[in-house]
C-alpha cells in the first residue's frame, strides 16, 4: 500500500493548482505526492508544497480521505489537507523533485475549475469550505478524482 498526500491552499476564492500530467487525463492537479518510508505524514505534505509549488505551508485540517485502485494488486491511500502559507514564492519549484515535470504553478479561481477538468462535487465541496472535512469518501470516483 502507498499513502499519497495533497494539500488544498485557497485565498481569495482561489485555489494553488499544478500544471502537469496526471493520471486522470487532466493537465491540472493539487500539490502533492508521495509519502517517504518513515516520514510522518504532516511532514510529506510541507515538504511536497515547498518542492512543487515553493510555497511553505502549514498543514490545517484532514479534508477527505480516498482510495485508489490503479489495479495490479496497488492500493494508494490518498489524502487531502488544507494547508495555509506560511512563506515561501509561488512558482520557485525545485527542479527535479517531482517524477513528471511541473509545467506551471498558479492560483486558479474556485469557479474555473470544471474548465480544468475538476468535477463539480470537487468544487462545490471547495465553494462550502468542506463540509464533512475529515471524512472517508471511498473511492476516488466518490469525490470525481
Amino acid at each position: 500500500m502507498k499513502v499519497r498526500v495533497t494539500g488544498v491552499l485557497i485565498e481569495d476564492d482561489r485555489i494553488l493548482l499544478l500544471d502537469q500530467d496526471t493520471d486522470t487525463g487532466r493537465s491540472w492537479s493539487l500539490p502533492g505526492g508521495k509519502v517517504e518510508p518513515g516520514e510522518p505524514i504532516g511532514e510529506a505534505l510541507v515538504r511536497e508544497m515547498r518542492e512543487e509549488t515553493g510555497v511553505e505551508v502549514s498543514v490545517g485540517r484532514l479534508l477527505y480521505v480516498c482510495d485508489h485502485l490503479p489495479g495490479c494488486d496497488t492500493h494508494v491511500v490518498h489524502m487531502t489537507f488544507e494547508a495555509a502559507r506560511t512563506g515561501g514564492t509561488v512558482g520557485d519549484v525545485v527542479a527535479g523533485a517531482d517524477s513528471t515535470p511541473i509545467r506551471g504553478v498558479k492560483f486558479v479561481a474556485l469557479t474555473d475549475l470544471p474548465a480544468l477538468g475538476f468535477p463539480q462535487r470537487f468544487v462545490e465541496l471547495a465553494q462550502a469550505g468542506w463540509p464533512g472535512a475529515g471524512s472517508y469518501m471511498g473511492a476516488k470516483a466518490n469525490i470525481g478524482l
